[in-house]
């Protein structure tokens, strides 16, 4: 048996984490992202851009769960030696962008931006190593009245791409009653500093963990199902009970009392508190109630560089995870003051607070709901080539298509009648022009509506009936054609 030849061809492969997209998914995610624009515009935000590539100084270090510098980030030396990297959100870069533009920009400087970002870990389902961010920030408004406009704002922005009341909340906290809380149980200090972002990280896992689960992280740690231990903050029990009351104030009706008494009159804690009771009622005010905007004192958002009010967009209606299981959608987005990121690049503190939305998270939420759909919209009308000595004659056709707005294409391979009707099929074309030399004798083109004809075909027994029949096929005048593919395009899209 003869050797199979041997072939240098390289094998075709996708890196783990990242994903293709297809034309479907692209133009949802256009329609969704121009709703989303259509919000932050009617807020008075106006777009900016920055590239996605930054100085890896200017980026910071301020990623969740990563203990080594730079660590998370996807990084590379130039040749004059500097270090660059792709930015892992739109915060980091926008803080540089208005640091080096300051003098010129208004203030407060209100802004939206979406684009990729890049994340350097390690891959999971659902975690992808880039993904796309939609952004809405105001720098230079230190008022908690920024921050209350950003959640109404999201409200707003959910209600536009279709989610109903009781379909999702805008959680808010604070990281000034949190530090409060730390400090009052004993965890102040630059000493402390590790073991405050254990406990930060641990009340991020309330939702996946539960009470019980977060108790364990922080005490000793826990053991996951797998028998990896994760180390916990080392806090004594009373410790961790005033931690647990601290995230259990939610469902209380009076949510500020208690929180005064969990920071113990500490001033940042009560200063967070009195903050978010502006917040609420400004967001009362403005007519949002606790449906669709509510303090929760278990929001904590995972990157550093928070100072003050964090939020978190949530989806409460359920779904099915990677095992099957009933469960919650859960966060789509979420933001926070963050008062020295700015300032990081000046000599002066500058107050900045914005909301971020996963793209991708969102789109899969609102496809689940119907809200949105991915599956690929009509191709172009496909004029095809029955006789090649006269490309002219089907140049002029599918140029008076396109002049009268209509999207159209030129079959140009080399293939023949069969197959290209084959491939106007797989372009989900809703029709095909036909002449060939008889028609052209005539004077007359033919239309085959393809949309049309999938549904007759269903109903036809055999190939017969469908030659006597020629089901969705028309003859037209050729000066007829544009009049004639309008008529055919008006009828599918009814």
């Amino acid at each position: 048996m003869a050797e199979k030849p041997k072939t240098n061809a390289l094998k075709a492969r996708l890196p783990r984490g990242l994903v293709d997209r297809h034309a479907g998914t692209i133009k949802a995610t256009e329609r969704m992202l121009a709703a989303i624009r259509e919000v932050y515009e009617r807020y008075g935000f106006e777009p900016v851009e920055t590239p996605l590539i930054e100085y890896t100084d200017a980026l910071g270090k301020f990623l969740p769960d990563q203990d080594r510098p730079n660590e998370g980030v996807f990084s590379f030396q130039d040749d004059d030696e500097q270090w660059l990297s792709l930015r892992y959100d739109l915060t980091a870069p926008l803080a540089r962008y208005v640091a080096e533009n300051f003098d010129a920009l208004p203030k407060p400087y209100r802004s939206y931006r979406a684009g990729w970002v890049f994340r350097n870990e390690k891959p999971g389902p659902g975690r992808f190593r880039q993904f796309m961010q939609f952004d809405a920030d105001t720098i230079g408004a230190a008022s908690p009245a920024a921050d209350a406009e950003m959640c109404m704002m999201m409200a707003d922005t959910l209600e536009a791409l279709g989610l109903e009341r009781g379909q999702y909340v805008i959680r808010v906290n604070n990281r000034k009653v949190l530090d409060g809380v730390m400090e009052a149980i004993g965890l102040a200090g630059d000493e402390n500093a590790g073991r405050r972002l254990t406990v930060l990280r641990a009340i991020d896992k309330l939702d996946k963990f539960g009470p019980e689960g977060v108790r364990l992280l922080l005490g000793e740690g826990r053991k996951d199902e797998s028998g990896d231990f994760t180390k916990g903050a080392g806090l004594d029990a009373s410790a961790i009970d005033t931690m647990l009351a601290y995230v259990g104030t939610a469902s209380e009706s009076a949510v500020f009392l208690g929180l005064r008494a969990l920071v113990n009159g500490n001033s940042q804690g009560l200063a967070g508190v009195a903050e978010l009771e502006e917040i609420e009622t400004l967001i009362k005010s403005a007519g949002y109630g606790p449906d669709r905007i509510k303090i929760d004192p278990s929001v904590v958002r995972g990157l550093e560089y928070y100072t003050g009010p964090v939020f978190e967009a949530e989806l409460l209606f359920e779904t099915v995870n990677e095992k099957g299981e009933p469960a919650r959608f859960g966060s789509i987005g979420g933001g926070g003051r963050y008062d020295g990121l700015v300032g990081r690049f000046r000599s002066e503190s500058v107050p900045g607070t914005g909301f971020s939305i996963g793209v991708s998270r969102l789109m899969a939420a609102l496809t689940a709901l119907g809200k949105i759909s991915a599956a690929p919209e009509p191709g172009p009308v496909v004029v095809t080539v029955f006789d090649r000595d006269r490309m002219g004659d089907y140049q002029r056709m599918v140029k008076a298509l396109r002049d009268a707005g209509i999207r159209a294409e030129l079959y140009l391979g080399g293939s023949g009648p069969k197959a290209q009707l084959k491939y106007a099929d797989k372009r989900n074309s809703p029709c095909v022009v036909i002449q060939g030399g008889d028609e052209k004798a005539k004077g007359v083109v033919q239309i085959k509506d393809l949309a049309l004809g999938k549904q007759l075909s269903a109903g036809i027994a055999d190939n017969a009936t469908w030659r006597e029949e020629r089901p969705a096929q028309v003859e037209v005048p050729e000066s007829d054609l544009v009049a004639a593919v309008r008529r055919i395009l008006e009828g599918d899209a009814r």
